[in-house]
């Protein structure tokens, strides 16, 4: 690339040293005149007038003359050497300029594709990396005649873990993981996070199943010392799951679905890891064969809402109502959706389901309006939803159909949401804000600049996190995270709400402090309709 640059620079500054240029022809120009006049009136001053003889001979005779004769030809040199300077610097510099915007496309080029193919916050390979990556072994293992092996780990107690110290600190402690699991890795091997609290490992090649005995047994080593998070002490540990290429199956799908069901029966039947066997399947038909129920459930209307109210500090009364949805499974029950929200994700039926708690959150409203019941309604939106360009337009067609004002509806997003895309993320929250829709910054306190996106962003609510509202009594430092986000929110221009109110000295505390909006345990835990409208009665009465 360099040496065709370097032979386009030479033709093209020899180009320009061939060619008379404009410099070179007033040069010449110039010189040619001078010579005239110098003749000229040399001719008069030798003569007395002007004659072709007198100027013959003022040419012959006078050396001044012999000089500027010579003058012709030094300005058209230096008419081409400028010439030529100018096109060798004009030439160095495109080129410059044009190897350093190609560094920057090729570095822009690579951080994008890193993006698509490592997680955000580990900066670990993901699934899809992990999908491309395990699809080459298992070629190799086919072509030379080798076992691999693909090991799944999902931390036990995670979720108790961050609804008890927020999602910041939950976070924060899969960044420790991820650390002490690459310490565990061979260099040939690929360490990936999958999503939430699951990790997974492949063995491109390994000599027996004692040599992922070894490798799970490193892992548990790994784990073994306490991590340090907030001042506690936490002992944590992972449920472990492997197969084998080609005793479980031959294809990417495969080997990673024998995989997730060992590590369900190790985490069902507590044995800490197991390696996948035929017996297992019994142990997670649940987890199998919801996947492909799930859609169907959203067709059917298995799907239902629960909504928590909202109380007013000022008024003492029911504001609105966060909605959430459930699955009221005809075989397991009442589901909750940390049970089915990752299998959405992983099927694509995620932006279905979105619109699915969409409409029937607004079907409610326009019921209790009709009722005479005026609630805003408020809806919790994941981070690849909010990520939907079509999503202002979705919404737009629900109310319109619904006949209900933008102002009904509120859309709970958490920091998180914005990191993943910042750009597009702004411009589809913008385009929901301009129509009157609010936006609620769910979580806030747990995310990752929550300073820099609360002013960027155009949201009108702020909840605090209920890590932080349920310890205030007791943790200083809580206390002063929920006034310091109060004040903050008020000075913004925000309403504040406050989830995880749990009794009435919190309650009390908040009010002192300015709170807007009290959701919590200490009012009603989340309702069914019925259920809901007959506390919203209740409450009403008292």
């Amino acid at each position: 690339m360099d040496n065709m640059m370097g032979q386009t620079l030479t033709k093209n500054v020899n180009l320009m040293k061939s060619s008379v240029t404009k410099y070179a022809v007033y040069g010449v120009l110039i010189a040619i005149f001078a010579i005239i006049v110098a003749t000229v009136t040399t001719c008069y001053l030798d003569t007395g007038r002007i004659s072709l003889d007198g100027i013959m001979e003022a040419q012959k005779s006078n050396m001044t003359l012999w000089v500027l004769d010579a003058m012709p030809f030094i300005f058209a040199f230096w008419g081409q050497y400028v010439s030529s300077m100018i096109a060798y610097k004009a030439g160095t510099m495109v080129i410059d300029q044009t190897k350093e915007l190609r560094q920057q496309t090729a570095a822009l080029e690579h951080q994008v594709m890193h993006d698509a193919t490592h997680d955000a916050l580990t900066d670990l390979p993901n699934r899809i990396l992990l999908k491309d990556r395990l699809e080459q072994a298992l070629s190799n293992a086919h072509r030379h005649k080798h076992v691999t092996a693909l090991i799944i780990l999902d931390l036990d107690r995670f979720k108790e873990i961050n609804d008890t110290l927020g999602h910041y600190n939950g976070d924060r402690l899969l960044k420790q993981v991820a650390v002490r699991l690459e310490g565990v890795v061979r260099e040939s091997d690929t360490l990936c996070r999958l999503g939430g609290d699951e990790f997974a490992i492949l063995l491109p090649i390994i000599s027996d199943r004692k040599g992922i005995q070894t490798v799970i047994e490193k892992i548990q080593k790994a784990l073994e010392s306490p991590f340090i998070l907030e001042g506690l002490t936490l002992d944590i540990q992972a449920s472990i799951g492997a197969s084998i290429c080609p005793d479980h199956g031959k294809d990417v799908d495969t080997i990673l679905q024998r995989a997730d069901v060992a590590m369900y029966a190790a985490k069902q039947d507590k044995l800490g890891f197991a390696v996948y066997t035929t017996k297992m399947d019994k142990y997670s038909p649940k987890r199998l064969t919801l996947m492909g129920e799930l859609r169907q459930a959203i067709v059917n209307n298995e799907l239902v809402l629960h909504f928590q109210p909202k109380v007013s500090v000022a008024s003492n009364k029911v504001s609105g109502v966060e909605a959430l949805v459930r699955w009221n499974h005809p075989e397991h029950g009442l589901m909750m959706p940390d049970e089915f929200i990752p299998l959405a994700e992983r099927t694509g039926l995620l932006r279905q389901l979105s619109r699915w708690v969409l409409k029937h959150t607004l079907d409610q409203a326009v019921s209790w309006h009709e009722n005479g019941i005026e609630l805003e309604v408020a809806v919790n939106i994941s981070p690849s939803t909010l990520l939907d360009p079509e999503l202002p337009d979705t919404i737009t067609g629900l109310l319109a159909s619904h006949k209900l004002p933008c102002g009904t509806l509120t859309l709970e997003i958490t920091e998180t949401s914005i990191v993943r895309d910042p750009e597009l993320a702004m411009e589809v929250l913008i385009r929901l804000a301009d129509m009157g829709i609010k936006i609620s910054i769910d979580d806030f306190g747990t995310g990752y600049s929550s300073l820099s996106y609360l002013k960027k962003m155009p949201a009108s609510e702020v909840k605090i996190d209920k890590s932080f509202v349920m310890d205030m009594l007791e943790n200083e430092s809580d206390a002063v995270i929920v006034k310091a986000t109060i004040d903050l929110s008020h000075n913004l221009g925000m309403r504040v709400v406050a989830e995880g109110v749990e009794n009435q000295e919190i309650v009390d505390r908040l009010k002192e402090l300015g709170c807007d909006i009290l959701q919590g345990y200490h009012y009603s835990k989340p309702l069914a309709v019925n259920d809901f409208s007959e506390w919203f009665l209740s409450w009403k009465a008292d």
